[in-house]
């Protein structure tokens, strides 16, 4: 549960809510995951760094543009009102600020005077508590295990960067922690190495959810081969539609990486392009792995098909002999069960033992 009012699932989305709407029109579309929205803002020079928490805007904007790098954290989009205030500080156009608060965006980046505006899809794998699990050789029994996606956005000017998120899931605890204790060299950059750390935590979530997605397919296509069946259908069928969502949200991704690294605004320097271009490498790596596993489902399905068809023929051939052997000791008993008057060996003695042994040498 992301500590508040909805648990962590596909959002159920109320496209009603735009139908009608004038562009710019602020109003949340998806789920609500906590009951307040959460800010939290940190501060950093290559000297120091300073953390604050708060579910009120108005301090933090009273204080908005301290000496160094200010970074805010926005947990929760239902709270419109807030959103409202911190574009109109921070003159942010009306229509990223609708793009933040609808949960349904692709991946995205673009370019505005004076700051950049970047939309992603994280995923993160929601595993079965262990009282659930059954010990099945693949994944988990029923489908526990469940890929799910949360739009994380933010807004990055010269010297502040404000990021969004739906849940509440600290989603970038490792780049405050860097950035809280000085290590690597985040302090001694500018807000474009910011949005490259977030860039880089968001792809590295990637791989950590196509480990575990892959682990799961190599126990799926050894239970195909061993013993299949129609849980196996519902795991491939499973598996094909979380490719999918992967797809998804990670090809454009590709697209996002190259324009930050193009950009002609000023705000990503030269020092800060080898790592878009390294990140770009690993995001390649992301897709041909995705590419990859969908592409070994659809073998599976392959396999699924050909093991129940040959088990089939097993069951067809077995039926058939047995067919083959009773075919001619019907047609015997048929013959001599005719309720005929006049037939040979109908009233003699030894009839029955006679025929009976004709069935058992046939």
């Amino acid at each position: 549960m992301a500590d508040g009012v909805n648990t962590l699932e596909k959002p159920k989305v109320h496209y009603a809510k735009k139908i009608g709407a004038p562009p710019g029109t602020l109003r949340h579309i998806g789920d609500v995951y906590l009951e307040k929205t959460k800010l939290r803002r940190t501060v950093y020079t290559a000297d120091s760094a300073d953390m604050q928490e708060t579910e009120q805007v108005q301090p933090l904007l009273m204080d908005a543009s301290p000496t160094g790098i200010c970074w805010i954290e926005v947990n929760g989009l239902h709270d419109v009102e807030t959103i409202e205030k911190i574009g109109r500080h921070f003159s942010i156009h009306p229509l990223v600020l609708e793009d933040i608060l609808d949960t349904t965006q692709r991946p995205k980046f673009e370019e505005f005077d004076g700051y950049l505006f970047f939309v992603l899809r994280v995923p993160r794998l929601i595993k079965p508590s262990a009282g659930d699990k059954k010990q099945t050789g693949y994944f988990h029994d029923q489908i526990k295990g469940n890929i799910v996606f949360e739009q994380i956005s933010w807004v990055a000017g010269k010297d502040w960067l404000i990021s969004f998120g739906e849940t509440g899931q600290d989603v970038f605890e490792s780049v405050r922690e860097r950035i809280l204790t000085g290590k690597g060299r985040i302090r001694l950059q500018s807000t474009d190495y910011l949005c490259y750390s977030l860039l880089d935590l968001i792809v590295d979530q990637f791989f950590s959810v196509l480990d575990e997605l892959g682990d799961a397919l190599n126990y799926l296509d050894e239970a195909l081969v061993l013993h299949p069946g129609p849980q196996q259908m519902k795991q491939i069928h499973f598996f094909k539609r979380q490719l999918l969502y992967l797809h998804k949200a990670v090809w454009p991704v590709r697209e996002l990486i190259g324009a930050f690294e193009r950009c002609e605004s000023g705000l990503c320097n030269s020092g800060t392009r080898p790592y878009l271009r390294d990140i770009y490498d690993h995001i390649i790596q992301v897709i041909d792995m995705v590419e990859t596993y969908r592409d070994l489902v659809a073998g599976m399905l392959d396999i699924y098909l050909s093991s129940i068809s040959y088990r089939l023929n097993e069951v067809m051939k077995v039926l058939t002999i047995i067919s083959t052997f009773f075919i001619p000791l019907t047609f015997i008993a048929g013959v001599y069960g005719m309720n005929f008057e006049s037939m040979p060996g109908l009233r003699w003695e030894y009839g029955f033992y006679a025929v009976a042994s004709l069935m058992l040498a046939v």
